[in-house]
């Protein structure tokens, strides 16, 4: 039996980006985080990099944005995804509903946001899933250093017996957690 974790949950990201400015203004004027503060390098002489934090509601903040002042930056490469160290192959954001989630559809097509997966259903258990996990509803955008964000609704709950459960209460009887 695994013992229970002491940590509450995920609170945020420090995502590295080349241009704060750039960065600031996709996820502000896109994913509508405000600007709590922002602190330049060696600020604080045991932190070398320029700090951005943000927030979705009344948080301190949510998403951290980190810049080297002391780092060359350059472009990705198609090399970059079979070459080079482990790196993180996305992170999500979650909106209120699936109205919400439209309306960031919507909002991508019109800022010129490519959208570069889906629209699609996490799922092999619901109607139109496309076999993939999760059980909720997801498309996926890159920021403009290209991190790959997924913007999903309806995320699937886990029942105190394992079982799945969608966001509209019903149980996917053939569908449980590998760990209680």
């Amino acid at each position: 039996m695994t013992e229970t974790s002491p940590i509450k949950g995920m609170q945020h990201l420090a995502l590295e980006v080349a241009d704060t400015d750039r960065a600031i203004a996709f996820y502000r004027d896109y994913i509508g985080l405000r600007l709590t503060e922002r602190h330049a390098a060696s600020e604080v002489a045991a932190i070398p990099v320029e700090l951005i934090f943000m927030r979705v509601g009344g948080r301190h903040h949510d998403f951290v944005l980190v810049h080297n002042p002391n780092k060359t930056y350059r472009e990705r490469t198609p090399d970059d995804a079979t070459h080079g160290p482990a790196y993180f192959h996305h992170f999500a954001f979650e909106c209120e509903n699936r109205d919400a989630w439209l309306a960031m559809m919507d909002k991508a097509n019109t800022m010129d946001i490519e959208i570069i997966r889906g629209p699609v259903i996490h799922s092999p258990w619901q109607k139109g899933g496309e076999g993939s996990w999760g059980e909720n509803e997801s498309f996926y955008v890159l920021d403009p250093d290209g991190h790959r964000i997924e913007i999903f609704c309806d995320m699937a709950t886990i029942a105190d017996d394992g079982v799945f459960v969608t966001h509209n209460g019903e149980r996917i009887e053939a569908a449980k957690v590998d760990e209680l």
